[in-house]
């Protein structure tokens, strides 16, 4: 365990010497904002028109509000945690750096996971930045608190994935910029995989559409918690993971 905290701390620290992580933490609270400030005017101009009697109508917050910016943020994490794990072996691979981290006594799946931790908590800052935004309509509102944390659980889950998918992609390559449009691609290719049922049916068709990302966070969008879900992120995780560890050995 040693191992892994000294790799995640060594990451950590090369987000914050570099401007990446500013930027996209910047990037991200500007998009987000902009989100949230979209839907909030949204559902306020809703509920000041359409009543009776001079009433504004009752609408539900979670429907109106919560839903549209969780399914945005998803996208928007889609576009931008690519820029996160790019970098996190292309770099170490075209530096040479590699070859020293297969000379210590740290395990391959301890290097592993001290990237994807180092990565994870980024993402976590991106999710605490909107769980800020969420908590002035809390002030104003009451957006349901299962709801609204099995909305996050979903958000969390799905960064996750997208973030050993593209640790994977960027073992399989020495240059930045190839492994960030590699990994945008397979993340869009899994947004995008349930279009498939709309023009063809079939049992591999289905299967494609059970791949999709977006198939599962509406579940969680939606404040409904299944454990098919949660599995089928797991499983992305591990495999992201799996995989890098195997091809770090392959490449010894």
């Amino acid at each position: 365990m040693t191992g892994l905290f000294a790799i995640m701390r060594k990451e950590w620290r090369s987000y914050f010497v570099t401007p990446a992580a500013y930027i996209v933490l910047a990037v991200f609270a500007v998009i987000a904002g902009f989100f949230f400030y979209s839907m909030l005017a949204f559902y306020v101009v809703s509920s000041l028109g359409g009543g009776s009697f001079g009433q504004a109508p009752q609408l539900d917050v979670h429907t109106m509000l919560l839903q549209p910016l969780f399914l945005n943020i998803g996208i928007t994490l889609l576009f931008l945690l690519p820029m996160l794990t790019m970098r996190l072996y292309a770099e170490e691979i075209r530096g040479g750096t590699l070859e020293l981290l297969k000379t210590t006594p740290v395990r391959r799946m301890e290097v592993v996971l001290g990237k994807f931790f180092a990565a994870l908590g980024i993402l976590l800052l991106m999710l605490l930045i909107v769980l800020g935004y969420v908590l002035l309509v809390a002030h104003f509102a009451h957006p349901g608190w299962k709801a609204l944390a099995i909305g996050f659980l979903g958000l969390l889950l799905l960064g996750s994935a997208f973030l050993a998918l593209g640790l994977f992609i960027s073992s399989l390559t020495r240059n930045q910029i190839v492994a960030g449009i590699v990994t945008f691609a397979v993340f869009l290719l899994l947004w995008v995989a349930d279009w498939v049922t709309a023009y063809a049916h079939g049992g591999v068709m289905h299967f494609i559409a059970y791949l999709s990302i977006t198939t599962h966070l509406n579940n969680f969008v939606d404040g409904v918690f299944d454990i098919k879900d949660v599995v089928y992120y797991l499983s992305l995780i591990f495999a992201g993971l799996f995989l890098t560890a195997r091809r770090m050995e392959l490449a010894e």
